[in-house]
């Protein structure tokens, strides 16, 4: 004889299966809510993280003062040693140009003057008042911090010496550099910079190593 199923059971039944799928439905909003205050979390530590590390800062501050060659304060360095923290892999059309010294194994990009991301902060960092290699006679300023923060990408340039080469990619075009002179300056908020009027220059700028009163500034000239 077959047993029959009250009414009543199949309700029961059916309002179980409703609590079931209530509780499912809101176990998957409460992890997205959970995840999202995760990511908040996290975003904000590395904001922080950012903040904590950064010592060495180069002290500019967008005051360039520009001057022709007249510094005979040339220093070399003959250190072959590289390092590999910069060398990745990179997405040429998300930045707004590449800067790559095979000496040290540097290869970062860039971001134009007015995005959030071109800040010491974050990355090399174009300053105000540069030019891309394209304009004749210009000059591109880049800095960085040195230390050994993560976010020190200028942290060997201090192994760089006149002769050695430094590219810039701009727009599918490579332009090549020789380094032409090194020297240092006071850091007191101003950064006086050397060079030829009649070439087309990049300068690099960043904390002289071991030392926390000066910068060190690197003048390349297109080749």
């Amino acid at each position: 004889m077959r047993k029959r199923i009250k009414k009543s059971q199949i309700l029961t039944f059916g309002s179980f299966l409703v609590f079931v799928g209530v509780v499912l439905v809101s176990s998957n909003y409460l992890i997205k809510i959970r995840n999202d205050v995760f990511n908040e979390m996290i975003i904000k530590m590395m904001d922080a993280n950012v903040k904590e590390e950064i010592e060495d800062v180069p002290e500019v501050e967008n005051i360039i003062e520009e001057k022709p060659v007249e510094n005979n304060n040339v220093t070399t360095n003959n250190n072959n040693t590289s390092n590999n923290k910069n060398n990745y892999v990179i997405n040429y059309d998300k930045y707004y140009g590449v800067l790559e010294i095979p000496r040290i194994s540097l290869k970062r990009g860039f971001y134009n003057i007015g995005n959030r991301y071109n800040s010491i902060e974050y990355n090399v960092t174009m300053v105000e008042g540069s030019s891309m290699p394209y304009v004749d006679k210009g000059n591109l300023i880049l800095m960085a911090h040195s230390g050994d923060a993560y976010v020190s990408y200028f942290e060997n340039l201090y192994k760089l010496s006149i002769g050695d080469m430094a590219y810039i990619t701009h727009k599918g075009t490579k332009y090549s550099y020789r380094i032409v002179n090194i020297y240092n300056v006071e850091k007191n908020g101003k950064v006086t910079i050397y060079r030829n009027y009649d070439k087309t220059t990049l300068t690099l700028i960043t904390c002289t190593k071991n030392n926390d009163s000066s910068q060190t500034v690197y003048i390349a000239e297109l080749v």
